[in-house]
């Protein structure tokens, strides 16, 4: 079955776009997007899956979490032919980012993984899952973001965004093991 909001992808932005549109952090999503190296592993195993995949990935540009990984994703994008995204901006679209609540908060980025054809293969986001249990571990031991934050940005440097790669490419191969893409 088609993805519910498929209509919107002609509307949703590029990369270039998004960056060029951004009032906020500019500098940062650039600066990751410009220090991107994107591992063979992760060309290779798109190029695997056999059919093409697209992103729509919800975010703002003030948000951290969306900065450190919305841009390896695009450069991803970029490298691996069989691979498109766009992005939607969350506040512009509550409709679609209201279908994919985290803990029934909006939180971003959030990418929809989908076939070339709009069905959908699954979600990822807000954030890659081993930094998720340490910054819902910080929130349950009462620490604010601002706490924990350099932590956080030290985890992104560190990991180069192959676990945001990682976990999107396992949900593809996930569901493209349970049946082939129509």
């Amino acid at each position: 079955m088609p993805w519910e909001f498929a209509s919107l992808w002609d509307q949703a932005l590029t990369y270039a776009q998004f960056v060029r549109d951004a009032t906020r952090c500019r500098e940062l999503w650039t600066g990751v997007y410009d220090t991107a190296r994107i591992p063979e592993w992760a060309t290779r195993r798109a190029h695997a899956l056999g059919h093409r995949l697209r992103l729509v990935v919800l975010a703002e540009d003030w948000c951290g979490d969306a900065s450190s990984t919305v841009p390896v994703l695009a450069r991803w994008a970029e490298v691996t032919e069989n691979v498109e995204l766009r992005i939607l901006r969350r506040d512009r679209y509550p409709e679609v980012m209201d279908r994919y609540l985290t803990n029934g908060t909006r939180s971003i980025p959030l990418a929809v993984v989908l076939t070339a054809q709009m069905e959908e293969l699954g979600r990822w986001g807000p954030r890659p899952a081993e930094l998720q249990a340490f910054v819902l571990g910080e929130r349950a031991a009462g620490r604010t973001s601002r706490d924990y934050y350099p932590e956080v940005r030290r985890w992104y440097a560190k990991d180069k965004g192959e676990s945001t790669l990682r976990e999107v490419l396992d949900i593809a191969e996930r569901a493209s093991a349970s049946g082939p893409p129509r």
